[in-house]
């Protein structure tokens, strides 16, 4: 099989003869073999795992993405940002942590975000209201 990681900057993996690959999404962790039926699933933050015709594994750090699988002989990831690397323990504890820690730190810079238009929503409404009186909640 032919395996392909992609970001939107960069090719980082481009690899012929993959016996075997496992990968995680929201499901769980599954494997693809050669001759595997045509698949297409969203990848939670892991580790791609493969192994070579010659018996070599490889690792690649993937933070979310999507996996499709097509003719079972070509595998194409497309990732937001991927490291590759041959020790899965470095791999997992210290890549994998990062990847969680940023995606944390997103979600409440949104949630922060979504909580200051909200406010800025109930004061202009506030404004508008034709008798002009406000309510003690409008400014929680």
């Amino acid at each position: 099989m032919k395996l392909r990681i992609v970001t939107p900057l960069s090719m980082v993996i481009e690899e012929d003869d993959i016996l075997a690959l496992r990968a995680r999404d929201a499901s769980g962790s599954f494997g693809i073999l050669p001759g595997h039926a045509d698949f297409l699933t969203s990848l939670s933050i892991c580790v791609i795992d493969w192994k070579r015709r010659d018996g070599a594994r490889h690792f690649c750090a993937v933070r979310r993405g999507v996996l499709a699988v097509r003719e079972g002989r070509e595998i194409g990831v497309a990732t937001r940002e991927a490291i590759a690397g041959d020790a899965l323990a470095t791999l997992e504890n210290v890549v994998i942590t990062r990847f969680r820690a940023e995606i944390d730190a997103e979600r409440s810079a949104r949630i922060a975000s979504t909580q200051l238009q909200l406010s800025a929503i109930r004061q202009i409404m506030n404004h508008l209201r034709p008798d002009g009186r406000h309510r003690a909640t409008d400014f929680a």
